[in-house]
């Protein structure tokens, strides 16, 4: 490798990005994982969690992040807390460009994950991780005979209803319209669960809160029909908002094969259309958005990229 040339570019800092890490930090990789001003992804907004395996007590989102970074760390790998702003898979080797750096790669791991779409609220953006979730999956557990809502429409709303529904003793289905974008099939589902009440035509204008020691948490939710202009106060103890998420891959746009709603399309497990580049967690995977697949597809990159790399015989 020359001095001026890194042998593999990690792009990300969540799951999968640090385990990326770990794994070519171990085959002597020396990665440089660019993890982003905001490092650690969506799990810094998430306070508890308690199906990462080894944490039988369950830990911290931020907690999490840390372990992982100072596991990579361990192992040898560079971490800078800088933003990627462009990137340029045109010729070899790659180069990675943020505000202040310029970097050349032989390869390239992109792990930028996706960011959960929200209303935009104040008191949805404060309120977050304190009674405010985008991952029913993550948090439903702490909501045992509780009442909580799902916002959105789709299938992925009717899905984290059904699965609150497993804890909570009432969930309450807001959708700003009188139709649904959600298959038949999940919608009569919901529609047939008891534990649920659909509240349509409407839409939050604010989320209510209390505080407790130090902490906020959440105590209802003011809902404003869409059609007649009207206000209603529901109590409850949760907000899940589900409508959708960004995968963060503005930068990789005509670089890269994207599908329609912007995720990296990936062959033979992580590789892209791009030899030599390579992606994994939330910015490939619509459907499980867990740390525990995240991290999983992180390892895949890791051994893929370094297979490539040896095959080239560039390590």
């Amino acid at each position: 490798m020359s001095d001026n040339v890194r042998n593999v570019i990690i792009i990300g800092g969540g799951p999968a990005g640090y385990t990326s890490g770990i794994y070519s930090a171990r085959a002597e990789l020396k990665p440089l994982i660019l993890a982003g001003y905001q490092a650690g992804g969506q799990l810094m907004l998430t306070t508890d969690i308690e199906n990462f395996p080894g944490f039988k007590e369950g830990i911290g989102g931020e907690a999490l992040m840390n372990e992982m970074r100072a596991q990579a760390e361990r192992f040898g790998a560079e971490i800078i807390n800088e933003d990627v702003t462009e990137v340029d898979f045109s010729s070899r080797p790659f180069t990675i460009k943020t505000y202040s750096n310029e970097y050349k790669t032989h390869s390239v791991i992109i792990a930028t994950g996706a960011s959960a779409r929200w209303m935009g609220l104040e008191s949805e953006k404060r309120l977050t991780g304190s009674g405010v979730s985008s991952c029913a999956t993550c948090d439903g557990a702490f909501y045992k005979d509780k009442v909580v809502c799902v916002v959105g429409g789709g299938d992925s709303a009717m899905e984290e209803a059904g699965f609150l529904t497993r804890y909570a003793k009432k969930v309450y289905l807001i959708h700003r319209r009188e139709g649904f974008r959600a298959s038949k099939i999940m919608l009569d589902r919901a529609r047939n669960n008891p534990k649920i009440e659909f509240k349509t035509n409407a839409v939050i204008d604010d989320i209510y809160s209390k505080k407790e020691g130090f902490l906020e948490a959440v105590t209802g939710i003011k809902l404003r029909n869409t059609v007649t202009g009207e206000f209603e106060d529901l109590e409850l103890d949760g907000v899940f908002v589900a409508i959708g998420h960004i995968p963060n891959t503005t930068i990789f746009k005509d670089q890269i094969n994207l599908d329609e709603q912007g995720y990296i399309l990936t062959t033979m497990s992580t590789r892209t259309n791009i030899e030599g580049v390579y992606a994994a967690g939330d910015v490939v995977d619509s459907r499980y958005r867990q740390a525990i697949t995240a991290a999983g597809m992180g390892c895949q990159a890791a051994i893929d990229a370094t297979r490539w790399l040896e095959e080239q015989g560039l390590e």
